[in-house]
């Protein structure tokens, strides 16, 4: 099932979709919720696509963005749902964490054809990291310590459990030997953002999230990058970042980013938002920010967005059924 998986999303990968023309005039209000606090993915998705969309003119004016956090994404998920579902100003971060969560039934009550599926920005492969004071300096041998006492290191990461940051780090340890990875200890924060700030306050031992999230802390010595769940290395900024693989855990995490919209937006306002999120991915403006924030490709939009979802869906579903976290 796992290779079904990566398999699914290495095909979907080398998906590249001409941009619709755009239809109808961009929406007066141009709104994103963001489904958790500030500085993780989700955030990240709003405030640079927003502003992208702006600078391109592809929208005329600023998308507001609010942060909605809670029940890893759940809250945001159930707002949209239940009290904005005919909003067409409104577009909603999402990525392989919702999806995850729709799978396991997290959201009690939503299922995933109560919205649209607009598109995909690229996708984002995990990363497992500990803080840059650390004397950990390698995955194998921040694993042998779990190996030796899983209740020894906490690993922190932006979902809820169950979801994709610990579901990263439950096929890692399932591929280092480790049988029963309910054993392992993970600590679940609301947002990548807040993960790292217990990193650094000492709280976690490790760290578990997305390329994207990574940077800043990087680039301040805070985080030391201890592999990249990617089938090769990246390219860019996160170059010398080894993977997973090149340490003997043959593990690949890819996490897309995207965005769904109100399930009873209108027809025009919904053929807006797939035609602009698919004609700013095509820039190179777009591109630059891919390479910058080591986004891979992943350009899907439409109808065959929602295909891919409903797939994904059920392969997550299998997975984590397979891995204990569902019966």
């Amino acid at each position: 099932m796992l290779k079904t998986l990566l398999r699914s999303a290495a095909i979907a990968a080398g998906v590249g979709l001409a941009a619709p023309a755009i239809a109808q005039e961009a929406p007066a209000n141009p709104q994103c919720i963001a489904p958790a606090n500030p500085g993780g993915g989700w955030d990240f998705t709003c405030r640079q696509v927003g502003k992208t969309l702006q600078d391109l003119g592809i929208i005329p004016t600023t998308m507001q963005v609010t942060n909605l956090s809670g029940g890893g994404g759940g809250v945001a998920y159930a707002e949209v749902v239940n009290k904005r579902d005919s909003d067409d100003n409104l577009i909603v971060a999402a990525s392989s964490a919702t999806t995850t969560r729709l799978a396991q039934g997290a959201f009690p009550g939503n299922t995933a054809d109560q919205v649209r599926w607009v598109a995909t920005i690229g996708a984002d492969y995990g990363i497992i990291g500990v803080s840059g004071s650390s004397d950990i300096s390698s995955l194998a041998e921040l694993f042998e310590k779990v190996k030796a006492d899983p209740r020894s290191i906490a690993f922190a990461g932006g979902s809820a459990v169950g979801g994709w940051d610990h579901l990263k780090v439950l096929l890692a340890a399932q591929k280092v030997g480790i049988e029963d990875v309910r054993t392992i200890k993970y600590v679940a924060f609301a947002g990548g953002g807040e993960a790292m700030t217990q990193l650094l306050a000492g709280s976690v031992q490790a760290f578990t999230g997305d390329i994207s999230e990574a940077k800043g802390f990087v680039e301040s010595g805070d985080l030391k990058v201890l592999a990249v769940l990617a089938p090769e290395r990246l390219e860019g900024w996160a170059a010398d970042f080894p993977t997973a693989k090149e340490e003997g855990i043959d593990v690949v995490g890819a996490n897309w980013r995207g965005f769904y919209a109100p399930g009873k937006m209108s027809d025009s306002a919904y053929d807006f938002w797939v035609g602009a999120i698919t004609k700013m991915y095509a820039t190179d403006a777009w591109q630059s920010v891919m390479e910058a924030n080591g986004l891979a490709k992943l350009n899907l939009s439409g109808a065959a967005f929602k295909d891919f979802v409903e797939k994904n869906v059920d392969e997550i579903q299998a997975l984590s059924r397979q891995i204990g976290i569902i019966r």
